[in-house]
């Protein structure tokens, strides 16, 4: 049976983004769904940060492949605008991002919604 949905999660470089990762991969199994996890970098940054910043995209790698996902990293000084091709690219009918602490949606959020009207924005709450 083909997948017809297609879940991006969208990481910073923070170790906590593995409950994204985890919260997109429940929804992927529940859609019946392939996964992908993206991250992206300002151009001129160098790519990884910092060693911490490395050391933590590693891991989200090793996470993102134990869920079967692929995982992208884009360099780009419009974060939105690379995300929303990103998802166009792949064919993403949903979207996983994070907000920190006690915080509700952010203004990223509602610029990815207005970039993808076709795919369902899903926020979740990192620590």
């Amino acid at each position: 049976m083909a997948k017809t949905s297609h879940i991006m999660v969208c990481v910073t470089g923070q170790l906590t983004c593995e409950r994204l990762i985890r919260a997109g991969a429940a929804l992927a199994e529940k859609e019946r769904a392939e996964l992908s996890v993206v991250h992206v970098s300002r151009k001129g940054q160098n790519f990884l940060g910092s060693p911490a910043e490395g050391e933590a995209l590693e891991y989200l790698f090793s996470i993102s492949k134990e869920y079967g996902a692929d995982m992208a990293l884009l360099r780009d000084d419009d974060t939105v605008g690379a995300l929303a091709a990103h998802a166009k690219r792949i064919g993403a009918t949903h979207i996983v991002v994070g907000v920190s602490g006690g915080r509700g949606e952010s203004d990223f959020s509602y610029a990815l919604r207005a970039a993808l009207p076709h795919a369902e924005v899903f926020v979740e709450k990192t620590v």
